[in-house]
């Protein structure tokens, strides 16, 4: 049994369809079903139920993805750190962002990188948090930003950034003339806050929840800068982050007013655990590090 067929089975199932998954690892279909055909035969077990607009796992079969994923991470994870011990390393760092946290932090890393690594491609995905933190869990990403908490017990997390939250009010909201608010006074005020799976929602709804309330949601948006352009139209409330109330996109920024307790974010740098990092990703990770307890 090799590597290679056993990438063609999980590809395989992955796209219940031998046709696709012979495009994705670009294959002649024939080939590809040869290959599977052989390796059913030299196992004794058949791996798809072959159905006429698509496959499926037999038992058989979903045991073997199952082990199977595990056996070509762990062929990676070697190979990965293999590569950490050759010098003048080349290939892909694959870094995921939360897209305007990594506006804000990355340029400030970025430039040094590539100027020490300058034969390593870096390739940034942007995404949520739970998106970022998925696709770090299987493999697809070598390391993010992801907002705290995280609920993967495989990943390796490094603290970055700790930074305040503030309470964003419109410009003309009675409250926009007060320093501080408690945000226990905010009961039955309508919020915007970001969509479900973006880690800062997830700590506005907790914030709302430990003030004693549940936050009267009137719109929502996927971008943060959006949410704060809203405020400041006088939609409604909501919070931001210390980054955010530096360098806000709107052209009438909201006020940003302190919370009783000074609330904050945390913003990690995560990585798989049972991966080892290359010599590039730790480089990487160490100056992200270095730039967030400098801000």
């Amino acid at each position: 049994m090799e590597l290679r067929q056993i990438r063609y089975v999980l590809a395989v199932a992955e796209e219940r369809s031998f046709s696709r998954a012979a495009g994705r690892l670009h294959l002649a279909q024939p080939s590809l079903s040869q290959q599977i055909a052989k390796l059913e035969k030299l196992l004794g077990v058949t791996l798809f139920h072959r159905l006429p607009q698509h496959v499926e796992l037999t038992d058989a079969g979903q045991r073997f993805v199952q082990v199977a994923q595990s056996l070509i991470d762990m062929a990676e994870g070697l190979e990965r750190e293999m590569r950490a011990y050759a010098v003048g390393e080349s290939g892909k760092l694959l870094v995921g962002s939360l897209p305007i946290t990594g506006a804000y932090v990355l340029p400030r890393v970025i430039p040094a990188f590539t100027k020490q690594f300058p034969g390593v491609e870096l390739q940034l995905i942007e995404d949520t948090s739970s998106n970022l933190e998925q696709l770090l869990v299987r493999g697809k990403i070598d390391v993010s930003l992801l907002t705290m908490p995280i609920a993967d017990p495989s990943l390796e997390v490094i603290p970055a950034i700790h930074e305040e939250i503030y309470l964003a009010v419109p410009p003309q909201h009675p409250l926009a003339k007060r320093q501080e608010v408690d945000l226990a006074e905010l009961a039955g005020q309508p919020f915007i806050l970001l969509k479900e799976g973006q880690g800062f929602r997830t700590i506005s709804l907790r914030l709302c929840e430990q003030a004693g309330f549940r936050p009267r949601i009137v719109f929502e948006s996927s971008n943060i800068q959006t949410v704060q352009s809203l405020v400041a139209a006088g939609m409604g409330l909501s919070f931001a982050p210390k980054m955010i109330t530096l360098a806000p996109g709107t052209t009438e920024p909201p006020v940003y007013l302190s919370l009783t307790g000074r609330p904050f974010r945390t913003l990690v740098v995560a990585y798989r655990k049972d991966r080892p990092l290359s010599r590039p990703a730790e480089s990487f990770v160490r100056s992200l590090v270095e730039q967030g307890g400098a801000m």
